[in-house]
């Protein structure tokens, strides 16, 4: 699955128009909520916290044409709660928007 760095500006362009302003809140504003719905898979309680969280987050990214990323939280969805290796990939995965 190759990154495609202009997918979300390109989504948000799609829907907004050619409006640079508007693209760099909406973008800033996606980045806030992919890092609280990461935040709330770190602090769950549960592993049902955790796919919760993980599946807000795969859908978030599925709405910007993140395509990495929403693959990345399908996977912590389904996988075990709290997997360091699932969280190192999504932090780098969320470095690279």
């Amino acid at each position: 699955m190759a990154y495609d760095p202009g997918a979300i500006d390109a989504t948000l362009a799609a829907a907004v128009g050619d409006e640079p302003a508007l693209i760099a809140e909406l973008r800033e504003a996606f980045l806030d909520g992919v890092k609280r719905n990461l935040e709330g898979m770190k602090s769950a309680d549960t592993p049902d916290g955790w796919t919760a969280a993980a599946l807000r987050l795969k859908g978030l990214a599925a709405s910007f044409g993140a395509v990495r990323l929403m693959a990345l939280a399908g996977e912590a969805a389904n996988g075990l709660a709290h997997d360091n290796a699932t969280l190192r990939r999504l932090h780098r995965a969320i470095e690279r928007l």
